[in-house]
């Protein structure tokens, strides 16, 4: 097993981070957020680490995707569940990978439809490069530098792991 990608051990880091950061800026009660698929099983367990009382939502950003013309929808589109009112509440959004940008501006804007929180805090489990919007993570498990015609991939949701993979099929390269 790879320890740097070991997502037990990045979640761990993940809570103390958010719970650091969150606690710096003097916000409480936070609502934790996660997308589809991979950030809504990260954050169920951060929300357990936090030890919050509300139950975490779920965004599915299919219809905000700025590619979804191109792509198309999934056949078994899952609906957001946001399990209160995002009005002038303390947002911890939380995603897999954090990559281009796209999907996390994505997820804004159908959050924002909600309503308007006081703030939105971005939580990742891994942050790699190739950023094609002005979007960083607040708070990231692990920043990865892939090579050409690799990407990174979270599988579970029992158990979580990370697989990262070649473009050309060659299957996995590291797993944890």
């Amino acid at each position: 097993m790879n320890d740097s990608l070991d997502v037990e051990r990045l979640l761990e880091g993940m809570s103390g981070g958010v719970r650091a950061y969150l606690a710096g800026l003097g916000r409480e009660r936070p609502l934790v957020i996660g997308i589809r698929t991979g950030g809504v099983w990260l954050a169920q367990r951060l929300h357990r680490l936090l030890e919050l009382d509300e139950a975490p939502g779920t965004l599915n950003i299919n219809f905000y995707r700025d590619d979804f013309t191109r792509i198309g929808m999934h056949p078994r589109v899952a609906p957001s569940e946001l399990p209160v009112d995002v009005n002038d509440r303390h947002v911890v959004l939380v995603d897999d990978v954090l990559y281009t940008g796209r999907t996390i501006r994505a997820a804004l804007n159908e959050i924002f439809d909600y309503g308007r929180p006081a703030s939105v805090t971005l939580a990742v489990l891994v942050e790699r490069g190739g950023r094609e919007l002005p979007i960083r993570p607040d708070v990231a498990g692990r920043q990865l530098t892939l090579a050409a015609g690799e990407s990174i991939k979270l599988t579970g949701p029992d158990p979580l792991e990370l697989v990262v993979r070649r473009a050309s099929g060659d299957g996995p390269v590291r797993a944890s």
